[in-house]
């Protein structure tokens, strides 16, 4: 059976890094897109980064470190934020082109490229077949917000696209209420929330952070 990934994202402290470590997420999220309540600097994203490297050396299930980006200038200036702050990932949450997201897994090919679409009325799901990338991320519609909405789109989208990209992994107003539902209809290889587990915009709450990894693992 395969095991569903937990990905907590909008990670701005090292408080909130360690609490979602100890909750047992598999990957965390780090936004650098500035107008989000959960940007933080690439800089003090990179102090947060090597300390857990640091203190999670030897771990026998390795934490995946994932970036944010929406609609970077360049290709090359996403890789270089990459490089500087030690991602393994970076998912593309903006407009970025199909020859964007392979640009930038030419430039640095072992970096996990994730390309996140936002699922509205008009969405189909052979629109991710063109993206020549490691995952697709399905997000909820929104005119305003790229990502963080709080909200669950018709999750038949997802199941749909599942059959036709190499990895799904589903946000979109995921809760420890609602996960297991999503992951028994969708089937996806990763669950990502970020406002359902908070206290407040780019704090997180570790009771609720625990209760969706439990939710999850118990699905």
């Amino acid at each position: 059976m395969t095991i569903v990934k937990v990905k907590i994202c909008g990670i701005t402290n090292l408080t909130d890094a360690h609490a979602a470590v100890d909750a047992g997420a598999d990957m965390l999220g780090f936004n650098f897109f500035r107008p989000s309540p959960r940007f933080i600097e690439p800089h003090d994203a990179r102090e947060i980064i090597a300390r857990l490297r640091t203190e999670l050396a030897g771990r026998v299930r390795p934490l995946t470190i994932v970036g944010v980006f929406v609609n970077e200038p360049s290709p090359e200036s996403l890789v270089r934020v990459a490089e500087e702050t030690g991602l393994d990932a970076a998912q593309l949450h903006g407009d970025e082109s199909v020859e964007f997201c392979r640009r930038v897994k030419q430039l640095r090919p072992e970096l996990t490229v994730i390309k996140a679409l936002r699922a509205g009325s008009g969405f189909q799901p052979d629109e991710a077949v063109s993206y020549d990338v490691d995952a697709i991320m399905l997000d909820t519609f929104d005119p305003q917000l790229r990502g963080g909405t709080g909200r669950v789109f018709d999750w038949t989208l997802g199941r749909r696209t599942r059959n036709v990209v190499p990895q799904l992994f589903l946000a979109g107003g995921l809760s420890s209420e609602n996960v297991a539902k999503a992951i028994a209809e969708v089937r996806p290889d990763a669950v990502d929330a970020c406002s359902s587990i908070e206290s407040s915009p780019g704090l997180k709450d570790a009771e609720l952070m625990k209760a969706f990894v439990s939710a999850v693992r118990s699905s």
